[in-house]
């Protein structure tokens, strides 16, 4: 599991353990732990060049004890000081080590005269150092931290702990801010590391253990063996119905590919049995590739919604009549009132719920976290809202992020098959937040294990599921 804590939470257990230790071990070991990426990244030390772009807070100071132990290993290390109040001991130790310090005005405006005015030094340097604001710091930069990263354009960067500029406990950015190549964290990840749009400007994420005591995390995302360890599986005297039955009322004359589609989730073995009830000629579609689907009749879950077009409410309705838990999407996320209180996994893209909601699109795609929990709370139901990082909110407040999938997984029909493939896991008896973060995982790994990197279509994924659940069996 990714545990991601707030500022609050990191901030506590660092207090908790400096005060056990000698004074500067903790920001030691994160700046040797840095250092020690870094030179794995650069491959090596002599000959190379690094410049450390250094603010006030102590992320500088892992900054500039970082560059002291990359200088001793042969880097030629330059510190552009962002500000007066950078941290002493961290300045001493890098020019004690060789490095180079001084102000990064003055840095910037030499770089400026190399290259004309306007340009750029950048390919002075192989690496920089972003240690220009911490984890406390807003979401922004000031215009001398901008022209600093102007001044080295091209450069790979690597974030000390989270890129600078991004709000670090809900993801959003807010102004310019830092875009790395890779960030180095220290202690466990933040929010910001799994939420869009910070998370795009992280890059590839390093975790640097250095001995802190944490709780329970805000903001969690699930790996290969907590999906593994979740997953139904069928005991040694299973039958169809104990393994669970899943009903869909998906699809219409107008879109029927949405019904076979969210029956072929449906029917990807983790439920025993698959029910259609709707449009006769959808029925018959579905068939041709899912002949065991049988028609209406006793089920303990529902999916509801896509494709059903005018009909999408009766769906609903009849499906609530039930009291089994249900999956709503699509079309019936109009009537999500219906299901408040009950369980149930609505599945929003962000304009569906900027709809539910009765704001913009851009503000749900600039605050995801935010949205996703206030519909959570506001429809007492757990709430997938499918992005490239989908984030699964329940009312209580609990939150998984999903970091699996592929760009090419945007693509129509997808998110028919997520919504039968949760369908089926809550008919198996997962609980509707495990079936939704559950889902959302292995939709996002099959498509992946399917794409091979080249495009694919929604039919596609629904296929791969099974050697997926093999392979995490296995496992």
């Amino acid at each position: 599991m990714i545990r991601a804590h707030t500022v609050a939470q990191v901030r506590a257990a660092e207090a908790a353990l400096m005060a056990t230790l000698p004074e500067g071990t903790l920001m030691q070991r994160a700046a040797h732990g840095l250092a020690h990426v870094v030179l794995e990244t650069l491959g090596g030390g002599y000959g190379r060049r690094v410049v450390a772009l250094v603010g006030s807070g102590d992320n500088g100071g892992d900054a500039l004890h970082a560059g002291a132990v990359l200088a001793r290993r042969g880097v030629q290390v330059e510190a552009w000081l962002l500000s007066t109040q950078a941290h002493a001991g961290g300045v001493a130790a890098l020019r004690a080590a060789g490095g180079r310090v001084l102000p990064a005005a003055e840095a910037v405006a030499a770089a400026r005269g190399r290259h004309g005015h306007g340009g750029t030094g950048g390919g002075h340097w192989d690496l920089v150092l972003d240690g220009i604001v911490g984890i406390g710091g807003k979401p922004g930069l000031r215009p001398e931290a901008v022209a600093a990263l102007e001044a080295l354009a091209g450069v790979p960067v690597v974030a000390v702990d989270v890129p600078s500029g991004v709000d670090v406990d809900t993801g959003e950015v807010d102004g310019p801010h830092v875009r790395a190549a890779l960030t180095v964290t220290f202690g466990t990840h933040k929010p910001c590391h799994l939420l869009d749009p910070a998370a795009e400007a992280c890059g590839a994420l390093t975790l640097v253990d250095i001995g802190l005591d944490l709780p329970e995390p805000d903001v969690e995302a699930l790996q290969p063996e907590d999906v593994a360890a979740l997953l139904p599986r069928p005991g040694p005297q299973a039958h169809k119905y104990t393994r669970g039955v899943v009903g869909v009322r998906a699809g219409s004359a107008t879109y029927p590919g949405a019904g076979v589609l969210s029956v072929a989730g449906a029917a990807c073995g983790l439920a025993g049995m698959v029910r259609y009830d709707g449009d006769a000629a959808v029925l018959e579609l579905v068939h041709r590739g899912h002949p065991e689907v049988i028609g209406p009749g006793r089920v303990q879950a529902w999916v509801v919604g896509s494709g059903s077009d005018t009909g999408a409410e009766v769906a609903l309705r009849a499906s609530l009549a039930d009291d089994v838990p249900l999956v709503v999407d699509a079309d019936a996320l109009a009537h999500a009132d219906l299901v408040r209180g009950r369980p149930a996994v609505l599945t929003p893209h962000a304009g569906e719920l900027a709809r539910m909601l009765g704001v913009p699109r851009a503000e749900v795609e600039q605050r995801w976290l935010h949205h996703a929990r206030r519909a959570a709370v506001e429809h007492d139901a757990v709430v997938l809202l499918k992005a490239r990082h989908t984030v699964v909110a329940a009312p209580d407040g609990r939150v998984r992020v999903t970091t699996t999938g592929t760009p090419w997984l945007a693509t129509a029909g997808a998110g028919d098959v997520l919504g039968g493939l949760i369908g089926a896991l809550l008919a198996a008896g997962l609980a509707p937040y495990d079936a939704a973060s559950v889902g959302s995982w292995l939709h996002g790994a099959a498509a992946t294990l399917a794409s091979g990197g080249g495009p694919l279509v929604a039919g596609d994924v629904a296929e791969a599921l099974g050697d997926l659940v093999a392979l995490l069996v296995a496992a």
